[in-house]
């Protein structure tokens, strides 16, 4: 059975458990950097992105993060995880893990209380997936070997490029775990190579 590790400082990683559990796979909540060469794919939930990078700090998890990339392992990041992901983020000098080639705006669907939700056609994944909104991000712009998989009100809100998936949305809240079993089929398929 693979194993998915839920990055746990921050975030809604109860609901993310339960997803990779209802998909069929082994879920670790992963505290501690030594827990991430148990794991075979690692999630980056929503949360608050600087609040994140902050505890990542303190824990001193950066540079194991960039090693589980560097060793090709998959990481999916969802709201605030996308933007841990991302290359490029609008406003600030420098990124966070920076491994996945995309430009990503904070916020770019309003405040908390403007959250919504959207039924989304996201390529290879699923029709109609109810896509919840919280103060997601979006992608402004993706790198040349980047796949778009969905776009919302004209913009990018979920897309892979090879072992690196990403969406502005929160597919943990819903009990459509489609986006979730994408996931850990990539992590199948990055375990057979």
């Amino acid at each position: 059975m693979v194993k998915i590790g839920v990055f746990a400082l921050q975030g809604a990683v109860r609901e993310h458990v339960r997803a990779v559990e209802e998909c069929g796979a082994e879920a670790v909540v992963i505290k501690l950097k030594d827990q991430l060469s148990e794991v075979d794919g690692l999630i980056l939930p929503g949360g608050e992105s600087t609040t994140m990078r902050r505890l990542i700090d303190k824990y001193d998890f950066m540079s194991e993060l960039k090693e589980f990339a560097a060793a090709g392992k998959p990481m999916f990041g969802t709201c605030a995880g996308l933007i841990l992901l991302a290359k490029r983020l609008v406003g600030y000098d420098a990124p966070h893990i920076g491994v996945m080639d995309v430009t990503v705006e904070r916020n770019s669907f309003g405040r908390q209380r403007e959250s919504f939700e959207a039924d989304l056609d996201i390529a290879g994944v699923a029709e109609n997936f109810a896509a919840v909104f919280i103060r997601g991000p979006h992608i402004v712009q993706a790198g040349e070997n980047v796949e778009v998989l969905a776009k919302y009100d004209g913009r990018i809100v979920a897309a892979r490029e090879g072992q690196f998936l990403g969406c502005s949305f929160h597919p943990e809240l819903t009990d459509d775990h489609r986006m979730t079993a994408y996931f850990i089929n990539m992590v199948k398929e990055s375990l057979v190579k």
